[in-house]
């Protein structure tokens, strides 16, 4: 069919539905009602014994005209019903309205009682009913759902209409986000917010997003993590505190990786990053068993075993694969070249890594990380790998940090944060020597954290979770974008 066919058809879909809506004007006086006051969500009903007195609304997705007798399904997000009203019930003049003015894709309400047909489905035997809303565009053809992914993406809501597997998905997601803040509210934890615009956007390896602020006449960057914020929060007093964050990264992307994502940043005054491991572990099977029942899953046609998780030491991980000590290392350009003798990479391919920590991490994504599947806490990272982590106390080279993977993706990241200030300093020194070196990705120094740090801040832990990857896992999609409602597009 051509393009000019299909707008052919378009055009004429729409024409009759919008003298539909004009029958439905003359007689209602009002096409796009303001209310119905319905007595159950859908979900609900499907509760209720045979016989009751129901009166339920939503969007219709099926229509059957047998004679003198109808069947139709109701949706609404959390589940579907049938109804039937019959010409006798209902009476003629209203029955012959229905058939002639209602199509998929308008809203409803219904009035009615539950009962059972003989094929055994539950049913809204209708005494009345109220036409609310006239869609004036058809459901995807034959209801059948989007199949083309552009398309699914920018119409998400003819998306979840029509595919319960993106239905069920995103209303899994967010239930999960809602269970999340559940969990924190109950360990003690204070939600908080923090800015989106920033001087200057720090907390994470990662090149942020500019935009202009008018008033001000001043540029300002989106936030790439809310950490530094929030752990002056814990300076000023509040001993707990996580916040559900829009962070921006204007990196590539993939299946994992979207410019615009949401994270759960949490810090807890007095605790270690161990105590961050077990938190986190209690945290993210609590969710999966209230997601999926059951901590062994699927996830892309691999079984995935929550009820465990295994340990790395990624120095000795990486030193094993070095063939040496990557803590006896300062110079980026011997290490770089030991790689290359040693037949690893070419030459070309690590010339632009400017740092130890670009180099090293660069390495351990292409030779470890997409081998661990099962997941697994990987712990004891070089100090040079990220600035505002606390030093091990037996062993100056090392942090006090881990990160959680799950079938190669990294779900989270937790350390013991650095609150050594002139650590701080050092460190922040150390990251604008690799700015001026060409590092896009290094760590922007903050001066009013240090100020802040310099105030004095207890012992902190804590960790960066990735809410979009997460979803994907537990409820088995390709791609993060299937767990965000609304994606962006080009």
């Amino acid at each position: 069919m051509s393009e000019t066919e299909n707008t052919t058809i378009s055009t004429n879909e729409l024409e009759a539905r919008m003298q539909k809506a004009e029958n439905i004007r003359i007689r209602d006086g009002v096409v796009w009602k303001d209310k119905f006051d319905r007595s159950h969500k859908i979900a609900e009903a499907r509760t209720l014994p045979d016989g009751s007195a129901v009166k339920l609304c939503g969007r219709v997705t099926a229509l059957r005209w047998l004679g003198k007798l109808m069947f139709g399904r109701l949706y609404d997000i959390e589940g579907e019903i049938q109804f039937s009203m019959s010409r006798e019930e209902i009476g003629e003049q209203d029955y012959k309205f229905m058939k002639s003015n209602v199509d998929m894709g308008d809203f409803i309400g219904v009035t009615g009682e539950l009962y059972h047909t003989t094929a055994g489905e539950l049913t809204v035997r209708v005494s009345h009913y109220d036409i609310l809303s006239k869609a004036l565009r058809p459901l995807p053809e034959k209801f059948h759902g989007l199949t083309d992914m552009e398309s699914r993406y920018r119409q998400r809501y003819l998306d979840i209409i029509s595919n319960s597997d993106s239905r069920n998905a995103l209303l899994g997601r967010f239930k999960m986000t809602q269970n999340l803040r559940d969990f924190m509210n109950k360990n003690g934890f204070l939600e908080i917010e923090t800015p989106i615009m920033q001087n200057i956007a720090s907390g994470a390896a990662a090149k942020p997003f500019v935009t202009h602020h008018n008033a001000l006449n001043a540029d300002f960057q989106l936030r790439i993590s809310p950490e530094l914020f929030l752990k002056m929060a814990i300076g000023a007093g509040f001993d707990r505190v996580y916040e559900v964050a829009k962070d921006f990264r204007n990196e590539g992307m993939d299946a994992m990786h979207l410019q615009e994502f949401t994270m759960i940043e949490w810090y807890a005054a007095y605790w270690d990053y161990k105590r961050n491991i077990d938190f986190t572990w209690e945290m993210i099977t609590d969710l999966i068993m209230k997601a999926r029942g059951t901590l062994q899953i699927e996830y892309q046609g691999t079984k995935l075993d929550f009820s465990k998780y295994e340990m790395i030491d990624y120095t000795a991980k990486m030193n094993e694969l070095f063939g040496c000590n990557i803590l006896d290392f300062e110079d980026v350009d011997i290490l770089r070249q030991k790689l290359v003798d040693e037949g690893m990479f070419p030459a070309s391919e690590l010339e632009d890594l400017k740092s130890l920590a670009t180099l090293v991490d660069y390495v351990y994504k292409r030779k470890i990380r997409n081998q661990i599947v099962q997941p697994t806490f990987l712990y004891n990272y070089p100090t040079y790998m990220v600035p505002l982590a606390r030093h091990n106390s037996e062993d100056d080279r090392r942090l006090d940090m881990y990160q959680l993977l799950v079938y190669g993706g990294e779900l989270c990241k937790g350390y013991s944060e650095l609150v050594n200030p002139i650590h701080q300093v050092q460190a922040f020194a150390d990251q604008a020597k690799s700015i001026a070196d060409g590092e896009q990705e290094a760590f922007n120094p903050d001066n009013d954290f240090v100020r802040a740090m310099e105030h004095g801040f207890p012992p902190i832990s804590g960790v960066g979770l990735g809410i979009d990857r997460l979803a994907m896992i537990v409820f088995n999609q390709p791609t993060t974008r299937d767990v965000i409602l609304f994606p962006i597009m080009k």
